[in-house]
């Protein structure tokens, strides 16, 4: 139980909740969900299913219409040729990471992945016995990996790599000749490679590109995604990953001796959600896209934080350091305790994150302005040593959610 990690979002969201509960007014840009409302064709879909009895168990691996749906979006969006066979439906994304690495990893082996990058990555390495192998994501390179870094860290016990684009926490996304080279080096070296795609559908410029569509690559690897994020349906918990035939029964047998299936319920609402594309998917990604701009825009008007533009998923990864006012971890807790805005360090998804913090913008634009206000005038008062507290400041007079 020792090698498992956690999240530190929600360490976060309990101390902005014990101050809420002081009478603080807390902005929250801490946790990574949508904060729209699941859209109500696919509520529809869900509830109609639970008033005709679809409370019971299902296929481990899924029922054969979500998965079905599945596949032809991916061959439809994404250009891929996935078999629904291939489909393994899974409460929530998070099991096909723990799934694949308990498949694939053995003692002694390594997995490289990617930091900054979603903490449960190395966790799951570290818990299924492998050594964590971390692959920095430098600003300069727009958080793009160093291809040269890459081949470094591999050697002859490197069995995976990890590769989120968009990605978490940085917003980066990774080229399609990015793509081509890591596709290239896996071949090379006979490695899989798990490719969380979780936020592909939320990108701002260009088109996604899949390294399940590579050539030689179908065989070696896990693609991951889910609802969650394109369909604000954290809570439905459900997600899915693509995996190599041979991969495809060793995984349903470990979704049987774990969470059995996934619910009957959640399952209809997410074929809707694929069959019949809600209009609100495309009005929430604009709305990002705003609040991304505006975001930006407004962290680059503050004297010591620089941050650059994401091109998908919400987050920004402001640098801080110019700041002068301590590690990413002081600056995260003061920004709570002081300006009354919830973020999270940038070491939070590894020690590559140093120097930076993670910003949601998964809240409302007249939100995301007073976050912006606020820490801006933390940020002054601070540099110049006077008090810094916002709230002392009479400034703090409602519940901002």
């Amino acid at each position: 139980m020792s090698r498992l990690g956690t999240e530190t979002a929600f360490e976060v969201l309990a101390k902005a909740r014990a101050l809420e509960a002081q009478g603080r007014s807390i902005i929250h840009l801490e946790i990574g969900e949508p904060d729209f409302d699941t859209p109500p064709s696919v509520v529809h879909a869900g509830l109609s299913a639970l008033q005709h009895g679809e409370t019971h168990y299902t296929p481990s691996a899924g029922v054969p219409e979500l998965r079905e749906a599945i596949a032809a979006h991916l061959n439809k969006t994404r250009h891929l040729a996935v078999d629904p066979g291939q489909v393994i439906v899974t409460p929530g994304a998070k099991p096909i990471m723990f799934y694949a690495m308990l498949a694939l990893l053995d003692e002694g082996d390594e997995a490289i992945f990617p930091d900054p990058g979603f903490p449960i990555y190395s966790s799951m390495i570290t818990f299924a016995g492998a050594k964590a192998v971390p692959l920095v994501l430098r600003e300069k390179n727009d958080f793009s990996p160093d291809l040269d870094e890459l081949r470094s860290l591999l050697t002859d016990r490197t069995k995976l790599i990890v590769l989120n684009s968009p990605e978490n926490p940085t917003g980066g996304v990774l080229s399609q000749t990015m793509i081509r080279e890591i596709a290239h080096i896996a071949r090379a070296r006979d490695l899989w490679v798990l490719a969380d795609e979780i936020y592909a559908e939320i990108l701002y410029e260009g088109t996604h590109h899949s390294i399940l569509r590579e050539d030689g690559m179908a065989e070696r690897t896990i693609l991951l995604d889910g609802f969650s994020k394109t369909f604000a349906m954290t809570g439905w918990r459900l997600g899915y990953g693509v995996f190599p035939w041979p991969l495809v029964d060793p995984v349903t047998k470990l979704i049987a001796n774990s969470v059995s299936c996934t619910a009957t319920f959640t399952q209809r609402a997410g074929a809707a959600a694929l069959t019949n594309r809600p209009p609100e998917v495309a009005e929430m990604v604009k709305a990002f896209r705003e609040r991304r701009d505006a975001t930006v825009l407004g962290l680059n008007k503050i004297d010591g934080i620089t941050c650059r533009e994401p091109k998908g998923a919400f987050y920004v990864f402001p640098n801080i350091t110019g700041l002068g006012l301590g590690d990413s971890a002081t600056v995260q807790d003061r920004v709570l305790r002081e300006a009354g805005v919830a973020g999270l360090a940038g070491t939070a998804f590894g020690a590559g994150g140093e120097g930076h913090l993670r910003l949601s913008y998964a809240n409302s634009l007249p939100n995301l302005q007073t976050a912006l206000t606020r820490i801006g005038e933390w940020a002054h008062a601070a540099r110049d040593g006077r008090s810094t507290s916002v709230a002392a400041a009479g400034r703090i007079t409602s519940a901002d959610r």
